[in-house]
């Protein structure tokens, strides 16, 4: 089989609306010409038709046994960075292109059981984290803000670039950049530095985002003092702004910035009341790092409501890879927690995870239920150019265990984007190097995995379902 990126989403040649008719060889169960359901289990995989890779979705009835296959089966559409199921009736191909705007469909299941392409595309801003919000899939990113704003220098403050799309009424809208409604990120947390979201959770009629701050921009770092000195460098940190520009894609610089925040060792998440993600409330804890995972431009969501009524943050200490000791954190991968009725973090919880793996830490969290948590470790210290996210771990919030997952194949090359979460069980896409990809499903309460249904096809990149 191909062996693919763990982290990278598919992005796929722009064939729509076509079925595939050869390459793979087993039958697909129930794919006769009449009209019975194919199955409300929706995966989204990518096959090999021909010599060339297709992304289609397929259809089950069960993700607990059985095969199918996408000879003769399957719509085929034009790939995903992201499969979004929401709440069982809507699946979003969301597409994020470095740099610019991507194109979005979604789809539903119809009344004989086949995935059918939804009427509305969308051209999505360039996104870096995204979440739920009532009827809403948002997106966020940082960028340029307004330019009539601008300092003498010709310099643009950064602000958030938002994104809604209505599921319900297919309707797309993104927050207006103005002088009067700036959504600036620059000093956003009283520190000068900018800062990107990862992460948007709903908890009752607020959203949580982890701010994650992201050192000096042009803007921020040009500020002095009246006796000319910096305003927001710390002493001895005038050697860290860039004196010329330079790298690549989501790590290129600007002269005059300062590329990454001088405060590592802090967590803030943001507080907003709605969907209108104005005037947040802002609050602090020094026992963990930034609360992101990230890949490239990505900033994966660490903070989730579970049902005990917390918000749980957890943090990789991503900040541990930085270039320069100056700005490394010395605070080791954890999770704390908020208690959303004072709108503070818990004093009395904390737990260090890399104590629970010899020093190992994580890529991605997702909730599961009750008190479990699934999440995406790294094979070797987070510090080591050449780690591989390639194992699964359950964290029991109450107790504080970390229990890695038994069952997997040992010859993991990718999962999917997200698992589905279903009667307490997570049901993950897991590719291998060998034989073909299938679904598996994870009990949490023993940290096991079984493997459910087998998919003939060279890829999975998602799982979840429609009604």
């Amino acid at each position: 089989m191909k062996k693919n990126d763990l982290l990278a989403g598919f992005f796929a040649m722009a064939l729509t609306g076509m079925a595939l008719t050869s390459c793979v060889e087993t039958d697909f169960p129930g794919s006769s010409s009449d009209s019975e359901s194919k199955g409300s289990y929706v995966i989204a995989a990518t096959a090999t038709v021909s010599g060339s890779t297709v992304p289609v979705l397929l259809t089950a009835e069960s993700l607990e046994s059985g095969e199918i296959t996408a000879a003769g089966n399957g719509l085929v559409n034009e790939g995903a960075s992201y499969w979004v199921f929401y709440g069982n009736r809507y699946l979003y191909a969301l597409n994020y292109n470095q740099g610019n705007a991507g194109t979005t469909q979604s789809f539903i299941m119809n009344a004989v059981g086949e995935v059918e392409k939804r009427t509305q595309e969308y051209n999505v801003n360039r996104f870096t984290t995204y979440g739920y919000y009532d009827q809403y899939i948002m997106t966020a990113s940082t960028g340029a803000g307004p330019t009539e704003l601008n300092d003498e220098n010709g310099y643009t403050p950064k602000a958030f670039l938002f994104s809604y799309l209505d599921v319900e009424n297919q309707t797309y809208t993104s927050n207006s950049v103005t002088t009067t409604t700036p959504f600036l990120s620059e000093n956003f947390l009283g520190n000068g530095e900018f800062v990107t979201l990862a992460g948007i959770e709903q908890v009752g009629s607020k959203i949580y985002a982890a701010a994650i701050p992201m050192g000096l921009s042009q803007y921020g770092g040009a500020q002095k003092k009246e006796d000319g000195s910096y305003k927001w460098v710390l002493p001895g940190n005038e050697d860290l702004i860039k004196t010329e520009a330079g790298g690549s894609s989501s790590s290129a610089y600007n002269k005059g910035e300062l590329q990454w925040t001088q405060f590592p060792d802090e967590c803030w998440v943001a507080i907003y009341g709605d969907r209108t993600l104005t005037s947040p409330k802002l609050i602090k804890t020094d026992k963990i790092s930034y609360a992101a995972g990230r890949f490239k431009s990505q900033y994966y969501q660490m903070t989730w409501k579970a049902d005990d009524g917390y918000v749980y943050v957890f943090s990789p200490s991503y900040a541990k890879t930085m270039t320069d000791t100056r700005q490394q954190s010395t605070l080791p991968a954890g999770v704390v927690r908020i208690n959303p009725t004072t709108e503070e973090f818990d004093s009395n919880y904390y737990y260090n995870l890399e104590d629970k793996t010899d020093g190992l830490s994580f890529l991605r969290t997702w909730y599961v239920s009750d008190n479990y948590f699934l999440m995406l470790m790294y094979d070797k210290e987070i510090t080591d150019a050449d780690k591989v996210a390639n194992r699964l771990a359950v964290f029991n919030a109450s107790t504080g265990a970390l229990t890695y997952v038994s069952g997997i194949p040992s010859d993991v090359s990718g999962f999917g984007n997200t698992p589905y979460m279903e009667n307490g069980k997570a049901y993950v896409a897991v590719t291998t190097t060998s034989g073909y990809p299938a679904i598996y499903k994870i009990e949490p309460s023993v940290a096991t995995a079984t493997k459910g249904l087998t998919v003939n096809v060279t890829q999975l990149d998602g799982v979840g379902k429609l009604e």
